[in-house]
């Protein structure tokens, strides 16, 4: 079995080796530029190690795996126009660089593209693959939509906040494992169990950098620190301060970004200051371990051999940055 770095080489190998037309260049340039421009490779690394573990032919995987990419970086592409985002991986977005324009067409030709790499898996699994692919497309517009939904509610509860990054973030981490299964000839409870796995898993990455983001390092995070508390996001940590807070402290929570009269580093500090005094950080902490621990236990119901799932245990150990 291909260890983890193996795969992803693999992996980077086939995506270089990707061609695209060279007419129209501002439809094809911006997606090449969007493709070689680094990130962490998570969901078709995921993808090709779940078809591994399950015995699978990890060459077969790739078509899939580059098609799950492709999708994952179109949303990036819109995602950036909707936030007037003008860095993406420390270098200028194809929205800053080109125009939204140009952004929102080479989108949607990823996207096609994706599915166009989808047509390449083997025949007799193509319409269960396809099926997993469109729903989980589907779903992660719906969590992008409540997400910007989120930004003009006053209140939205920790549930709902929970569900929409399941579904903006998890599930297409959790169809990745899936489809990847699927290569693997995993029989149709694995294929649930190996979705669950990556479900909670993306659900803790993602609760981990809501953490991050007002607590870790700029190099941990990879962006400045305190980015969510400046801009008033309704992230897992304002949620559940607001629901212990007084309201006082709600009103601190709920005013202080927009405070003209107060530095960044005072109006970071202040909100962290309610954050402190109910304890978020540790709250957050038990529930980001909560879900990696459950991920790592539906390895252990997997019908397959321990050993075939050290790969998957060591992936979401240095997803979280976790040592065993």
């Amino acid at each position: 079995m291909k260890n983890n770095d193996q795969i992803l080489n693999l992996f980077e190998n086939y995506l270089a080796q990707m061609q695209f037309p060279e007419e129209p260049e501002l439809l094809y340039k911006p997606i090449l530029y969007s493709m070689s421009g680094g990130g962490k490779r998570i969901r078709p690394t995921l993808l090709m190690l779940a078809c591994e573990a399950f015995g699978g032919d990890v060459q077969q995987a790739l078509p899939a795996a580059a098609a799950v990419e492709m999708f994952h970086n179109f949303t990036l592409l819109h995602d950036d126009i909707m936030d007037n985002a003008e860095v993406r991986r420390g270098k200028p977005s194809v929205y800053a660089s080109w125009g939204d324009n140009v952004a929102i067409l080479s989108g949607d030709a990823m996207m096609i593209y994706s599915y166009r790499l989808l047509s390449e898996v083997p025949a007799d699994k193509l319409a269960r693959i396809m099926e997993i692919f469109t729903t989980t497309a589907l779903q992660v517009c719906e969590g992008q939509q409540y997400d910007m939904d989120f930004e003009s509610l006053q209140k939205v509860s920790v549930v709902e906040y929970m569900r929409m990054i399941e579904l903006k973030t998890s599930v297409l981490l959790a169809g990745a494992a899936a489809i990847g299964a699927v290569l693997g000839d995993a029989s149709d409870e694995d294929c649930r169990q190996i979705y669950r796995y990556a479900l909670e898993l993306g659900l803790a990455f993602q609760l981990q950098d809501d953490l991050l983001d007002s607590y870790g390092t700029q190099e941990e995070l990879g962006k400045r620190i305190g980015g969510d508390i400046l801009e008033g996001k309704k992230t897992c940590l304002m949620l559940n301060a607001m629901s212990r807070a007084t309201e006082e402290d709600r009103e601190v929570l709920r005013s202080t970004h927009l405070d003209a009269s107060l530095s960044e580093e005072h109006k970071i500090a202040r909100v962290k200051a309610v954050y402190d005094k109910y304890d978020i950080p540790h709250l957050i902490n038990q529930q980001i371990s909560l879900r990696f621990e459950r991920a790592l236990s539906i390895l252990d119901s997997l019908a397959i051999p321990k050993e075939r799932t050290e790969h998957l245990r060591v992936f979401a150990q240095n997803l979280m940055g976790r040592k065993k």
